[in-house]
């Protein structure tokens, strides 16, 4: 095992969002998750979950580790009252973090102004939560509108831009990480954050987005602050690496 390897599996643990936002999940599944959150080599970043699991999961955690929820998922409608009711009980749960889906479709067919207003909205209403906007790089198609997307968000107030909701056909890539980190360090804000998400599943895939972010942003955004990994079979092969065994992913897709 590399010294790399696990010097990239440290840094992913600490940045890593949980994920578990299946249809059917249960109370007994974020009990799970919770516990996963706390893993021997250290805590993730935060968990993610449906709005309706956000009481549980921050009563069930550690301050230290962050309950993130999604909004206006998967689809991403240009639905602004169903957006902030979201964000709503995420606030009142008890969350610190909400992940909310940019109106990919409005951005395609040319509603420009009207995405810009929603996510100005979401960012209003959800201060001082921390704010990702997921653009669904996968379906934008074009480095253009990928960077039209994260633009937008950064341009709202977003704290992070995410690839993907996990939930279509393209997830995250490099091309489109490319894209969008080159976005972030051209707006100038110091604070904001890339999340990659949607089908990272191995160290070496995390690795891939930690050199990206660095030759981007500098070593000092490898930290929580500024770099996430949204994912639910991630955590496995960090543990793996950090043990000292072979990855137990068999393909990266970096």
């Amino acid at each position: 095992m590399t010294t790399d390897l696990k010097a990239a599996a440290r840094t992913a643990l600490a940045c890593l969002d949980l994920t578990s936002l299946n249809d059917a999940d249960t109370a007994a599944d974020i009990d799970a998750l919770c516990r996963r959150a706390q893993s021997a080599h250290g805590p993730v970043a935060a968990v993610c979950v449906w709005p309706r699991f956000v009481a549980q999961a921050r009563a069930t955690l550690p301050t230290t580790i962050k309950v993130a929820a999604v909004a206006n998922f998967p689809d991403g409608a240009l639905d602004l009252p169903r957006a902030l009711a979201d964000v709503a009980a995420i606030a009142q749960a008890g969350g610190n973090e909400v992940d909310v889906v940019l109106p990919w479709r409005a951005l395609l067919a040319g509603q420009v102004s009207e995405v810009s207003e929603f996510l100005s909205e979401v960012r209003f209403a959800s201060r001082p939560l921390t704010l990702k906007v997921i653009i669904e790089s996968g379906e934008l198609g074009t480095a253009e509108r990928i960077a039209q997307a994260t633009r937008l968000a950064l341009a709202a107030g977003a704290d992070f831009v995410k690839t993907s909701t996990g939930k279509t056909a393209v997830g995250a890539t490099p091309e489109a990480a490319a894209v969008m980190l080159k976005e972030i360090k051209a707006s100038g804000l110091s604070s904001a954050g890339f999340k990659a998400s949607g089908g990272v599943r191995s160290v070496a895939d995390a690795a891939g987005y930690i050199a990206q972010t660095e030759a981007a942003l500098g070593a000092a955004a490898l930290n929580p602050l500024r770099l996430r990994f949204g994912a639910s079979g991630l955590l496995t092969d960090i543990e793996a690496v950090l043990a000292g065994a072979a990855s137990t992913a068999s393909d990266a897709a970096y």
